[in-house]
């Protein structure tokens, strides 16, 4: 489309240019001078209208530098994760977190961000991602719409998971009470904050989270199973690190117990060293995060989900913010905007299996 139109134009030119060469003659050189102008300015606007519909295409990721540090092979016979499945107290079992299903059955898992009480737009978006990033680190939603938005429409498709602020207790048990799968930690700088992020996740004997929980989950149990003896083998405890600290910090932040996914937090990772992601030192700190997540055992990641190709740490990268639906879905333009193309599914993606009879609240299906 681009060399089209350059063509075009190219063409435009000459036919302007012979034109104003026969009616030139016998013109004062001031009015030939005008006219050239004029006819410039014309051109440029024709190359402007040209170039501006490629200048709106979504953003395209960075040109990623070659660092000096090399990523540690990964053994076969300790595959990324092999720690998350050594905590669980049945690690055989049908998991209901759909989305720690496919990460450890060696996949990538993308999301879509909501970020505002919006019932109907999250059950339309549900079914075709692997889980939703439900955002209250910038946001000003509340617990009890994330709340209401989960039982809209309760295992319609993608895992609830909650970014929070912070790791205080009581904001993990409200999350967890409510219904969410997981949750995202921000700016974890050293085990400490790690931990407390893990052990309010779960239960004892593996985490000191209250009693307490929520039926959300109740048709998707297995036979014999209860909410209490089955969640702590399906939550997911996500870590961001986002400041050299962290780098400093990572394996002993990955090590802690219950830390299931470690990822960058890329772009405040940028801001807190300075480093821009197209230097190699940028590139250093996310292969030194990588290496030290894979010696702990657990799953590496990037909110940029950018990073799930082109770089070299791509195929490692196994946790992202936003990305391609399973099924080549493409959320509904806003208002005025034209369509958005269908995004190409994600790689070994299958269409999302329609909820069990009965997994919806009375009277409200899916995606109402």
């Amino acid at each position: 489309m681009r060399l089209a139109g350059v063509r075009c134009i190219t063409v435009s030119f000459q036919a302007v240019t012979t034109v104003t060469s026969r009616e030139t003659d016998g013109i004062p050189e001031e009015a030939q001078m005008r006219r050239a102008v004029f006819i410039g300015a014309v051109l440029a606007a024709l190359a402007l209208a040209v170039a501006w519909p490629q200048a709106q295409q979504a953003p395209q990721p960075p040109k990623w530098a070659s660092g000096t540090l090399k990523p540690i092979p990964v053994d076969p016979a300790r595959p990324w994760g092999w720690a998350v499945r050594a905590l669980m107290e049945n690690p055989n079992r049908k998991l209901y977190n759909t989305a720690k299903a496919k990460l450890l059955s060696g996949q990538q898992v993308f999301s879509f961000t909501q970020s505002t009480f919006d019932p109907k737009g999250y059950c339309a978006a549900a079914p075709h991602y692997d889980f939703t990033w439900f955002e209250m680190q910038h946001s000003t939603m509340r617990f009890d719409q994330v709340q209401d938005m989960i039982l809209a429409c309760p295992g319609i498709g993608a895992t609830p998971i909650l970014r929070l602020p912070d790791a205080l207790e009581g904001n993990l048990q409200k999350a967890y009470d409510l219904g969410v799968l997981g949750t995202i930690v921000p700016t974890v700088d050293d085990a400490l904050e790690a931990r407390d992020a893990a052990r309010f996740a779960r239960f004892p004997p593996t985490g000191r989270r209250s009693q307490g929980g929520s039926n959300v989950w109740n048709p998707f149990l297995n036979p014999g199973e209860t909410y209490r003896n089955s969640i702590n083998d399906n939550v997911l405890t996500i870590v961001m690190l986002e400041t050299p600290e962290a780098v400093t910090n990572a394996f002993e932040i990955a090590s802690q117990p219950g830390i299931d996914v470690v990822i960058q937090g890329n772009s405040d990772l940028e801001s807190f060293s300075g480093i821009p992601r197209t230097d190699g030192r940028y590139q250093d700190m996310l292969t030194e995060i990588r290496n030290q997540t894979y010696r702990a055992g657990k799953f590496w990641g990037n909110a940029t989900y950018t990073m799930a190709t082109g770089n070299v740490l791509s195929p490692d990268s196994r946790f992202h913010q936003n990305g391609p639906s399973k099924d080549g879905w493409a959320p509904p333009p806003a208002r005025g905007a034209a369509p958005p193309a269908a995004q190409p599914p994600a790689p070994g993606a299958t269409p999302p299996a329609a909820p069990p009879a009965g997994g919806a609240r009375r009277g409200v299906g899916p995606g109402q």
